[in-house]
């Protein structure tokens, strides 16, 4: 995949870094999921473990520590995810043995002569043990190791892991180079699937290739006849959960806003209708709180049934 152009400055800043012999120990990549942090970390992992770099500050592909890294064996390229727990259920945290055994292998010599890097992601699932275990490493580092720590929520984060960190923060691009960049990855109708993404471009490209852009359509339609008044709310609520429920409140929040937007403006927005200011703001910030409420232990139907049964006209 083309190296998008928004990259272009903390590469050359990291390169930069490198020349100068001053990289730091640690790195944590920040911002929404879609703007490219983990191909970063990946182009820069293997930056560091490549021993015949192009002149232009490339990894080249081709001598052993690229072939090694390609083939997901390179013994100085560490990796924290998330795990199965003993029940053999996907863990949605990180967890202090995890974090011990990383930091046991990074004070161990680098098999290769070179850099070691761990990568840490999502580094925001950390729990405190695992956060705490961690901390020690990043107050002592080892030499010629570099730890790339990626979040998308960073605030989750203590401020003591912050603190030690270099942030490199990568932010939604402006919307010209975003578009282009999705045009030159062959991507169809690339307006249409960034306005869906709010201006995202991996968003934009995951919703071109999971049929999210139907989706879109579709919730504006079924919001668009509850404002109408044409639409049932259960009916609704039990067909938005079989398919997605959390991306359609995505969209549902989404469509909400620009009808806002629209009103400002003196146009007709997305939803049509009467619906007062004060209406569209409260069901906004419902369909924000009703993403939230997912992740939890309520079921899903109920909690989409709550907004979609509320005054709409």
């Amino acid at each position: 995949m083309i190296a998008p152009p928004w990259h272009a400055e903390p590469w050359a800043q990291m390169q930069g870094r490198l020349a100068a012999g001053r990289m730091p120990h640690a790195l944590l990549l920040t911002g929404p999921a879609g703007v490219g942090k983990r191909a970063f970390a990946e182009r820069l992992a293997q930056r560091l473990l490549c021993t015949a770099p192009t002149a232009d500050g490339e990894a080249c592909g081709r001598c052993r520590g690229c072939v090694l890294y390609g083939a997901g064996t390179h013994p100085d390229l560490l990796r924290i995810g998330l795990e199965t727990n003993r029940e053999g259920k996907p863990r949605s945290e990180i967890v202090i043995d995890q974090v011990r055994r990383l930091c046991d292998r990074l004070v161990l010599s680098s098999q290769f002569g070179g850099w070691k890097v761990a990568v840490l992601d999502p580094a925001d699932a950390l729990n405190a043990a695992a956060a705490n275990a961690l901390l020690k490493t990043l107050e002592e580092p080892t030499r010629d190791a570099l730890l790339l720590l990626l979040a998308d929520a960073p605030m989750r984060l203590p401020a003591t892991i912050r603190s030690r960190c270099q942030r490199l923060p990568f932010r939604v691009p402006a919307r010209a180079p975003a578009q282009a960049w999705l045009v030159a990855q062959a991507l169809p109708d690339a307006a249409a699937a960034l306005d869906a993404a709010a201006g995202n471009p991996g968003l934009a490209l995951r919703h071109a290739a999971d049929g999210a852009l139907a989706r879109r359509e579709a919730v504006r339609r079924d919001l668009a006849a509850l404002v109408g008044g044409r639409a049932d709310a259960q009916s609704l609520a039990h067909g938005w959960q079989q398919d997605d429920p959390a991306q359609r409140l995505w969209f549902a929040a989404q469509a909400l806003a620009d009808e806002l937007r629209a009103r400002a403006a003196g146009r007709r927005g997305p939803l049509g209708g009467r619906t007062d200011a004060a209406t569209l703001g409260a069901l906004y910030a419902q369909a924000n709180h009703a993403r939230e409420l997912l992740r939890g232990p309520l079921r899903g139907e109920l909690v989409l049934l709550d907004l979609l049964s509320r005054r709409w006209t």
